[in-house]
């Protein structure tokens, strides 16, 4: 299926590795230049050039901290009128809400909230000038369905989706779309750190907590980034356009909800 968005340019947020990676890769593999940022400068000139080897698209890297208003510029210095903005970001970590000071709150509340919105501050007025404009936030299925020690990610990120759903309406006539997606269990370094903390926690190895994880899966298994990526893909895509406002759960059936 041509997604009809060959020879458009995205910045992928968080991209070196994992789910953002896999956006990169669906992007890049639809014909698509990009810019994509990290923390760690060897994973991220290593994703890039695995991408301009397998796509033959352009991709330049964008090194730092996306919270810092400074590699936001970079960002948007490297391509000033980008036609796709995929926003990603690490979270906090698990612990309880005791926890979490002052400090710990303000700085979650940045890097899952107030950074995807100054991202979509820089980008959305261009995109509804010049008639098109995909923007797709990776959040969480904690969104919907609460996990245990990720409260301030949850709620940051709940909090995102409401804040933007006062925002799409002004920019939907234009074909400027905002959109979620919700994963569950991916096969992620990130997962792969709360299983570890999960599994000495109930004092089992690793791969019996795994094990136990894929089995509350429906699906029976984690997902991957490439699965993850396509589904970003297609709500980039010029077919996509009567999308938007959506929070998109991809977790193998996890989610317990209808709605």
């Amino acid at each position: 299926m041509d997604l009809g968005i060959k020879g458009r340019r995205a910045i992928v947020c968080a991209g070196s590795r994992g789910l953002g990676r896999g956006c990169a890769v669906s992007l890049a593999s639809n014909g698509v230049d990009l810019v994509i940022n990290g923390r760690d400068t060897a994973s991220l000139e290593e994703t890039a050039q695995a991408i301009r080897a397998e796509t033959g698209v352009a991709v330049q890297t964008v090194a730092g901290d996306i919270s810092e208003p400074s590699v936001q510029e970079a960002l948007i210095h490297a391509v000033p009128e980008p036609d796709i903005l995929v926003n990603n970001n690490g979270g906090p970590p698990r612990r309880d809400f005791r926890e979490i000071d002052r400090e710990a709150f303000l700085q979650g509340v940045v890097m899952n909230m107030a950074t995807p919105v100054e991202m979509i501050g820089r980008v959305v007025d261009g995109m509804a000038e010049r008639g098109f404009g995909r923007i797709v936030n990776i959040t969480s299925v904690s969104v919907k369905m609460p996990v245990p020690g990720l409260d301030l990610s949850s709620g940051a990120r709940a909090g995102l989706s409401a804040f933007l759903a006062g925002v799409l309406p002004a920019v939907a006539a234009s074909n400027v779309t905002i959109n979620h997606l919700l994963p569950g269990f991916f096969d992620t370094e990130r997962l792969y750190d709360g299983i570890e903390k999960g599994a000495r926690a109930a004092g089992v190895s690793v791969d019996e907590f795994a094990e136990r994880q894929k089995e509350s899966v429906p699906a029976k298994r984690f997902g991957n980034e490439t699965e993850f990526g396509e589904a970003c893909a297609f709500l980039c895509s010029a077919q996509a356009g009567y999308i938007t406002g959506q929070n998109l759960v991809i977790d193998g059936g996890r989610y317990p909800g209808v709605w």
